[in-house]
């Protein structure tokens, strides 16, 4: 047995890279740099912005706006189509990086990772020298920037990387946390949406300090199940650990069209593509679903879904394509065009997956 007492806390790092994609594209391609540049979206106006660089952020474009809005904000700004196989290169590079002072790493997408330091591989002991170690090395071979939130669980860390954005550094020890949770506004709070915080800030609940206030069953009362979380973390309590296999809850593909479509036909030939990527992606992950559903965003941006769920887990090409044709028969489209279309599976069991031969689905715009 050894002698050696264990760590009465952990030590987590959220390492964020700062406008990722963009940032790879202003690296790679000298005439960004310094201006207005938008991954994904077009200059059409269709299509939404999957990252902004900070040149652009600063006239307001934000992930996720559409490009019709992007350009009113910035009529300067500068579309890209995203190129995903260069971005998923740098991730594994940074990757690497992490390996070198620890094995527990939870990605939570191609620019964004949890690390457990509590016992590191060199023996550094801090996890704020890791940190300042992983963001120089990041900066010195990839030439790009990362944030990082150092704490003693997810939540704080995660939040911490965001509070000096570009190429921060905030580290919130145990005896800082009910302070920096007090003073954190509600919005911050995972899970609190537009909607939630409005009904918060209806309830002169602003802050952590303010949802402290409240007991369990009344946060429960107020906000369901989620009450329970807002419980715990507001005390700073936080025991879910850095995951080094995530379970995969759903997946799937959409695609925003260059047109909008009006005709069936049209849709029927989209949605093939879009099967097509659903069911690579599931092969590749040797995964099956059981419920699969169906995505549809009209040219107002008014949205809806469909879903059906069968007994038992399905994961080939032609259940997936019929049943999305069933959804989309049972969508009263009211004649108006519909410009996004997507399918997902969820609900997943154990695969095997008959193999079919791909068609390259390249041209799918995936945002």
């Amino acid at each position: 047995m050894s002698d050696t007492p264990k760590p009465s806390h952990r030590k987590i790092i959220h390492i964020d890279m700062d406008a990722f994609y963009a940032s790879v594209e202003q690296r790679d391609f000298p005439q960004y740099r310094g201006k207005p540049l938008a991954v994904g979206g077009s200059p059409t106006g269709r299509g939404v912005v999957a990252t902004a660089s900070y040149e652009a952020r600063k006239f307001g474009v934000r992930s996720a706006m559409s490009s019709r809005r992007a350009i009113q904000l910035c009529p300067d700004i500068i579309f890209v189509y995203p190129r995903f196989e260069a971005y998923k290169s740098v991730s594994r590079s940074i990757r690497e990086i992490f390996e070198r002072y620890t094995d527990i790493i939870e990605p939570l997408s191609l620019d964004e990772a949890f690390l457990d330091v509590t016992n590191d591989k060199q023996n550094i002991g801090s996890a704020l020298e890791i940190a300042q170690q992983i963001k120089k090395a990041i900066k010195d071979e990839l030439n790009l920037t990362a944030s990082a939130g150092i704490s003693t669980n997810k939540f704080v860390a995660k939040i911490a990387s965001d509070i000096n954005k570009p190429d921060g550094l905030t580290f919130v020890g145990p005896s800082k946390i009910e302070s920096f949770i007090n003073n954190l506004p509600v919005e911050k709070f995972f899970g609190v949406g537009k909607v939630t915080a409005q009904k918060m800030n209806g309830m002169q609940l602003f802050t952590g300090a303010d949802l402290r206030k409240l007991s369990e069953n009344e946060l429960v009362k107020h906000f369901g199940k989620s009450g329970h979380f807002y419980f715990k973390i507001v005390r700073g309590i936080d025991e879910r650990e850095v995951q080094t296999h995530r379970e995969t809850k759903s997946l799937g593909a959409e695609d925003t069209f260059t047109y909008d479509l009006v005709t069936i036909d049209e849709m029927h030939k989209e949605l093939d593509l879009i099967a097509e990527t659903v069911f690579n992606r599931l092969q590749k992950k040797q995964l099956k679903g059981r419920t699969i559903t169906l995505k549809v965003k009209y040219s107002d941006f008014t949205q809806i879904t469909r879903n059906h769920s069968y007994p038992h887990p399905v994961g080939d090409f032609e259940t997936i394509f019929n049943t999305a044709k069933q959804l989309l028969e049972k969508v009263d489209r009211e004649e108006k065009p519909v410009r996004l279309l997507g399918i997902s599976l969820s609900n997943f069991g154990q695969p095997e997956i008959k193999p079919r031969k791909p068609r390259d689905p390249e041209q799918l715009e995936l945002f």
